[in-house]
Formats: C-alpha cells, sequence, structure tokens
C-alpha cells in the first residue's frame, strides 16, 4: 500500500527550489535517489550524502508545537527511503538539501 503524496512541498519558513519540488514530485516508488545535505554544529559544516530507494514523501509535524494551537504546528516535508543496507529512513528537507535520481 503506498502512501499519496502530498499535494503541496513546502516549508514553513522559507521556499523549497522549484527544480527540486518538481524533481519530487516525478519521484514514484522503487526509484533510486541521493539526498545531500548540509550538516551544522556549531561554526562547522559539512556536507552528508546518501543513497537510497524513494518509498514516499510525507509531513512531519515537529517539536512543541504538536501541543499548542493547531494553527501554530510546524510541518517539514520528509523523503522516506530505503538505504542499501535495507534500513528504512527518513530525511527532512530544508532549502539547502539536493536530491537527485539515479
Amino acid at each position: 500500500m503506498s502512501t499519496p503524496q502530498p499535494e503541496a512541498i513546502v516549508l514553513p519558513t522559507r521556499r523549497l527550489d522549484p527544480a527540486l519540488v518538481d524533481l519530487l514530485r516525478s519521484l514514484k516508488p522503487g526509484d533510486k535517489l541521493r539526498v545531500t545535505q548540509t550538516v551544522r554544529v556549531g561554526s562547522r559544516r559539512w556536507e552528508a550524502t546518501t543513497d537510497g530507494v524513494f518509498r514516499s514523501i510525507a509531513y512531519l509535524e515537529t517539536g512543541v508545537t504538536t501541543d499548542r494551537v493547531k494553527e501554530d504546528d510546524v510541518v517539514v516535508p520528509v523523503v522516506r527511503f530505503t538505504k542499501p543496507n535495507g534500513e528504512l529512513t527518513s530525511i527532512s528537507l530544508d532549502e539547502n538539501s539536493r536530491v537527485a535520481k539515479l
């Protein structure tokens, strides 16, 4: 049973690159992909990349906002995929995320 794609793929406070949104909308379960994100800890930054097989796109409600007024909820889009070792995982997207179809 597959999860339906969300109608819109948006961030709560920033904009995703329209080319990324188009790519995400074109992905079908089973497509191979590569996700690259910028990791930041303090003043250090580096890129982390992982490959996998696309499963779906969903939204994740985050933080304490889920216990407050519904209109204040912060939700972020997540890409769900399976890593080569079989691990089911998901990555929250931000304005610096890059996704490539392999």
